[in-house]
């Protein structure tokens, strides 16, 4: 089933009903190019002590499919992690039916671009300028080309799972804080 919060935030009740059934322990984190897929995961994981694993750190573009898929089974086999990245057609497989919580970034598509721009001119950041056009134009058929993949497999290999939709900084703040068990994030439901 799908769980959605409410548009000011997602409710301390929520939460605990998540915490409280275990569905915090594995966490697939997805959205778009830019959506801040790692920054909310570093987050989360901080927030809750739990592993993150990256898979755009992981992966190597026209790498070996069969390697990146070796590397990750078993960082996916523990009993606490928080996987960020998309990869859906290659990995969901894996993560979907040991995960207990699905998050998606839901953000607008020209924050997303902006945010790609931007961290392309941030020092220490592994995104080049040369591949910009590239991922500017798979955040703009993101919606198009990229989602409808994602769904299909969500479907396939974790329909079960709970799907938590976070659009804004006020949601992923409040999702964050409850997560933390933060008191002041309950003035937001």
């Amino acid at each position: 089933g799908t769980l959605r919060q409410t548009r000011r935030g997602y409710c301390r009740a929520a939460w605990s009903r998540l915490t409280n059934a275990g569905l915090s322990k594995r966490v697939v984190v997805l959205g778009c190019a830019g959506s801040g897929k790692t920054t909310f995961s570093r987050q989360l994981g901080a927030r809750l002590n739990i592993p993150v694993i990256c898979l755009d750190a992981i992966w190597q573009p026209g790498g070996d499919i069969s390697r990146f898929r070796a590397t990750i089974s078993p960082l996916h086999a523990g009993s606490v992690w928080i996987s960020d990245g998309n990869f859906a057609d290659l990995t969901f497989d894996i993560r979907l039916p040991r995960a207990t919580l699905i998050v998606l970034l839901e953000r607008p598509r020209l924050l997303c671009a902006w945010r790609a721009i931007a961290r392309v001119f941030r020092n220490g950041e592994a995104h080049k300028m040369a591949q910009l056009a590239k991922v500017l134009m798979f955040i703009w058929r993101f919606d198009r080309n990229n989602r409808p993949r994602i769904e299909q497999n969500r479907l396939l290999y974790g329909p079960q799972l709970p799907l938590v939709s976070l659009r804004n900084d006020a949601e992923i703040e409040a999702f964050l804080g409850v997560a933390a068990g933060d008191s002041r994030s309950a003035a937001l439901h």
